[in-house]
C-alpha cells in the first residue's frame, strides 16, 4: 500500500486530494473509496487505481 497525507477534503461535496509521500503526486479521493472521515493532514495508506479520468486513491485508511 502507498502512504500519503490528506491535503484537502470537502466533506459536503465528498471528495478531496491526497499527496503521496514518495512522489509528492496529488491523487483524487472520493468518499466512496474510504470508510473513514478524512480530515486535512491525516496520514493515510491507500492503493492507486486507474479510472476514466486517471489515477485515484482507493481503499483509503487512516494510519
Amino acid at each position: 500500500m502507498e502512504k500519503g497525507t490528506v491535503k484537502f477534503f470537502n466533506e459536503e461535496k465528498g471528495y478531496g486530494f491526497i499527496t503521496q509521500d514518495e512522489t509528492n503526486i496529488e491523487l483524487f479521493v472520493h468518499k466512496s473509496n474510504t470508510k473513514e472521515k478524512l480530515l486535512e493532514n491525516d496520514k493515510v495508506r491507500f492503493v492507486i487505481e486507474q479510472g476514466d479520468r486517471g489515477e485515484f486513491a482507493a481503499k483509503v485508511e487512516i494510519i
